[in-house]
């Protein structure tokens, strides 16, 4: 499900999501593997990426499906990914996203939560659970909000549409466009390990996280249980 390496000559940990078949869609195990993959790793930059032709498809609708309608499994799978979000949040390391191909949903929310964000030509995002009566609530309506303005959170989140990399770059989804987002990577991780801890615990002061998550968990759990029906049609 993850595939890692070290760079200790750079101190870089690559992240990689490895369900390529699936999209790299994360199931609960799959959170927990990448939880612990985040707060073991000690390097001073993480790269984060996905396998395959796609970053994240985001929740696997099977472990969304398995949650019957039951509001309250629901809102432990939305803490659970909130939790694996605010592990790459709050690492003291910095989390660079590498984005190749799809990122869908909650992986776009993972995306969120890192540091910087750098996409290829061919990366393309989206949150569609909307669609079919859903949001992802990995902590991105907190987050996305904060990365590219109200306005255009709006209209992202409400519309269900997918974005190219040029759009993405002008909303501020992304910071940068790289035929290899590694190379970012390597760039910071050659300044300073403890300026860049020191930098990243000053611009990720937040102190509102926690309620806004929990009103966001609250939500999601009811959504999955009126929506229940609709999500099976989906899987179906």
């Amino acid at each position: 499900m993850i595939e890692q390496e070290v760079d200790t000559d750079r101190s870089i940990r690559t992240v990689a999501l490895d369900r390529p078949d699936a999209r790299n869609a994360l199931t609960v195990a799959g959170l927990e593997t990448l939880e612990r993959a985040i707060n073991d790793a000690d390097e001073t930059v993480i790269y984060l990426t996905g396998n395959g032709p796609a970053f994240c498809a985001g929740a696997d609708l099977s472990a969304v499906g398995d949650l019957d309608g039951d509001r309250e499994r629901a809102v432990e799978f939305a803490r659970l990914g909130q939790r694996v979000a605010r592990a790459i949040e709050d690492s003291p390391a910095v989390v660079v996203a590498g984005i190749d191909g799809p990122a869908r949903g909650g992986g776009l929310e993972l995306a969120l939560a890192c540091d910087v964000r750098v996409g290829t030509r061919d990366s393309t995002y989206g949150e569609p659970g909307v669609t079919f009566g859903l949001f992802g609530a990995w902590g991105g309506t907190v987050r996305l909000p904060r990365v590219v303005g109200e306005g255009d959170a709006l209209e992202f989140a409400l519309s269900g549409r997918t974005v190219d990399a040029d759009e993405a770059l002008r909303m501020g989804l992304i910071s940068r466009i790289e035929d290899d987002p590694r190379t970012v990577a390597e760039t910071i991780a050659e300044n300073a390990d403890d300026a860049l801890a020191v930098l990243k615990r000053r611009l990720r002061d937040d102190r509102e996280r926690a309620t806004q998550e929990r009103l966001e968990a609250e939500a999601f759990g009811e959504l999955v249980e009126s929506h229940a029906k609709d999500i099976d049609a989906v899987l179906e």
